[in-house]
């Protein structure tokens, strides 16, 4: 499988599905993941057209990165841009905070499920309640496509194509998975204060996507979303406004496209 590095500046993002020969590319025989060069997230919406999900995993307002005093609505902006892209949009937080996303959702879109990753393996000095959860709002336009059978086994795509099937099972709403901290995850640790398992990322890629599809991570972090896209088959657009990440996202896409 052969895999290059294009260096430059992307002026425009993605006109649709594909992406241009100035961006920063990464592409594989089976997709491709284009990493652009570090640039705010509305910026970089503005620019984006014709994906199927948008995924956002802003800083949440509380500890590592800091505090936004207008981050309700920084928030609520940056999710209407979203729907501009994108059918499915997916809203990372603190269920405390990112709940008040509901309050202002754009026209004609509505919560299509609200998804708690649980974990057990939060080390904490805190006197109380230790952490074990964090919310990801899956939100849609009326009437946008789901894709449940991706999570089919194959018995039962066997038995879904034979007409032996009389409804689709769904993936539950509550993922649990543990951190990628110490001994655990290390194979993916990259060193980013949040960053998230692949097993966090993968069902909602696989839930509002199907092969070849587009997906758009404007706060890609340690770059997460593109590996469970290379995995899956799907392409992917990633940016984040940090220069010291956008560069860890490219070298952990590049080492983990072979795999």
């Amino acid at each position: 499988m052969q895999h290059q590095i294009i260096p430059g500046r992307l002026a425009r993002v993605v006109r649709a599905k594909g992406a241009s020969s100035r961006s920063s590319v990464l592409q594989s025989r089976t997709g491709g993941v284009t990493i652009l060069e570090p640039a705010d997230v509305l910026e970089t919406l503005e620019s984006a057209r014709d994906a199927s999900a948008v995924i956002l995993d802003p800083w949440y307002n509380r500890g590592v990165g800091g505090v936004r005093h207008n981050y309700d609505e920084w928030l609520g902006t940056v999710v209407d841009r979203s729907f501009d892209v994108a059918d499915h949009v997916y809203v990372w937080g603190f269920p405390q905070i990112v709940c008040r996303v509901l309050d202002k959702l754009p026209p004609k879109t509505e919560l299509t499920a609200w998804i708690t990753w649980y974990y057990k393996n939060c080390p904490s000095m805190i006197r109380g309640w230790r952490s074990a959860q964090y919310t990801c709002l899956h939100l849609s336009r009326d009437g946008a496509r789901l894709y449940p059978e991706n999570f089919m086994t194959e018995e039962q795509q066997e038995r879904y194509r034979e007409g032996k099937m009389r409804y689709i099972p769904g993936p539950p709403s509550v993922l649990e998975v543990p951190l990628n901290i110490g001994f655990v995850g290390r194979g993916e640790q990259t060193g980013h204060p949040a960053q998230k398992p692949l097993k966090t990322i993968e069902p909602l890629v696989k839930m509002s996507s199907k092969e070849g599809d587009l997906v758009i991570d404007p706060m890609c972090g340690s770059g997460t979303t593109g590996v469970v896209c290379n995995m899956l088959n799907r392409k992917a657009v990633l940016c984040d406004m940090s220069e010291e990440y956008t560069a860890l996202a490219r070298k952990r896409v590049l080492e983990n496209a072979g795999q």
